[in-house]
């Protein structure tokens, strides 16, 4: 496996910072925010000095009941061909549900959402990422995501299901220690167990970020400095695998080029300490087995897994998966009855998350809108989200939003009206506008209206 040294994500805010970092052996960027005609100019510059480039997915959507579709594979082969990549990357999560398959309305989640450790849910995943290496131009890695909330019912450890998945596919793996630490909190488990049981030979870089401890809730914020306890678990990692590759997150709230390359200065000690001081990593039979020596599904034979692959081909899983994920979906952004087995209050915690990450999203994606509403854009925001759930991307969503405000008489304020009136027939009408009569009666009813 190629050895990618240490790394940090490459955002556009600490663009020209992680050009003059000592050390930075590679970065990672987030697939959707590159135009493969259009790199940005540090990109390209990185490149030109021999960085490493890895474009890191975050809409495939692989752990959903659907297919992934054609076009956003198209999208990440092109960006991961544009930069040269060795390989590219996704999550082994959820972020859309229902649609024809469960013939109930397609909702989008704005996050990454955990997928249940159930047999149907890895025969879907399985296949996901079958679909997902074929039409890709280099290796595949998935990354473990962290959750606020537990399935009911499900089947396996964390551990388990990540080794079957890569015995039944092949899939190399992109660790998030932070994602461990977040899921030993929120859901009682134990990231060493987890390490004992994932296939460690199959690690193709790991990711370490920052979060923070609010009323027994970790959120793994990724604008925050890292902890002690997830150092601790990258150390724990470390000492069964030199991992070929380390990358520090950072989304937000970015400090100081010496903060960040002080925590890089951490994670590089961390990794060589617990390094040289390294055990055997555990036997196979040993990352399989459960508390009660049962084993995962790996152990299944050749004719059960084909038998459970077809079935997932065949609609049966993917059905029963996309049911299941359109419910919980459904409760967290629509407001409908939380399903059985589901705790209430986590599900309140999430459903709040959610929101909060889409407000944040489309002040990124239509910074106007919170220059418009100024203190007023986030309770806005919140408020319209309760019951419009996103169906389609961000700047759907920012449009709706604006819509909602106009439309529903909830601005008092003439100038604020006015300018997000201007904003939002900027980008909603016809581009360029069109000389066509319908067109125009549908801009001057759209005028007509906001002035009432």
């Amino acid at each position: 496996m190629r050895n990618l040294g240490t790394g940090i994500g490459w955002r556009p805010e600490i663009a020209e910072a992680v050009e003059r970092m000592p050390g930075i052996d590679w970065v990672e960027a987030v697939a959707e925010n590159i135009c493969p005609g259009h790199l940005p100019e540090s990109l390209v510059r990185l490149r030109e000095r021999g960085v490493t480039v890895v474009p890191h997915g975050v809409s495939l959507g692989l752990g959903g009941a659907d297919r992934p579709a054609e076009a956003k594979l198209a999208d990440l082969a092109a960006r991961a061909e544009a930069l040269g990549s060795p390989l590219v990357t996704e999550h082994i999560a959820f972020v859309r549900a229902g649609g024809a398959l469960t013939a109930s309305p397609l909702l989008e989640a704005g996050h990454l959402l955990p997928v249940p450790r159930t047999r149907d849910a890895l025969d879907v995943l399985c296949e996901n990422i079958r679909i997902a290496q074929d039409a890709l131009p280099v290796p595949l890695a998935v990354e473990n995501i962290a959750a606020l909330i537990c399935w009911p019912g499900e089947e396996m450890t964390e551990g388990q299901f990540l080794y079957d998945l890569v015995d039944r596919t092949g899939v190399r793996l992109l660790i998030d220690v932070a994602n461990l630490h977040t899921n030993h909190v929120n859901r009682g488990e134990d990231p060493a167990r987890a390490l004992d049981e994932l296939p460690v030979e199959a690690i193709a870089y790991v990711h370490v970020a920052g979060g923070f401890e609010r009323d027994g809730v970790w959120h793994d914020s990724h604008a925050h400095a890292v902890p002690p306890a997830v150092l601790d678990v990258l150390a724990e990692l470390a000492s069964r695998v030199r991992p070929p590759g380390v990358l520090l997150e950072r989304d937000e709230n970015f400090p100081a080029p010496s903060e960040l390359e002080r925590e890089l200065t951490a994670i590089r000690e961390t990794v060589d300490k617990a390094a040289a001081a390294g055990v055997p990593a555990p036997t196979k039979t040993n990352r399989l087995a459960g508390a009660d020596g049962a084993t995962g599904a790996a152990d299944d034979g050749p004719a059960s897994v084909a038998g459970a692959e077809a079935d997932a081909g065949g609609g049966g899983a993917r059905q029963r998966v996309g049911l299941a994920q359109a419910a919980l979906l459904s409760a967290l952004v629509g407001g409908t009855p939380v399903p059985e087995g589901f705790d209430r209050t986590r599900l309140a915690v999430q459903a709040r998350a959610l929101a909060g990450k889409r407000a944040d999203v489309v002040a990124k994606v239509a910074p106007e809108l919170p220059e418009i509403l100024a203190q007023g854009y986030r309770k806005a925001f919140l408020a319209y989200a309760q019951g419009h759930p996103m169906t389609e991307g961000y700047r759907r969503d920012a449009l709706d939003f604006a819509a909602y405000l106009l439309f529903d008489g909830r601005l008092q304020d003439a100038d604020v009206r006015r300018r997000l009136s201007e904003w939002w027939l900027e980008r909603s009408g016809p581009a360029p506008l069109s000389q066509r009569p319908a067109a125009r009666l549908v801009r001057a009813t759209r005028r007509v209206l906001l002035r009432r």
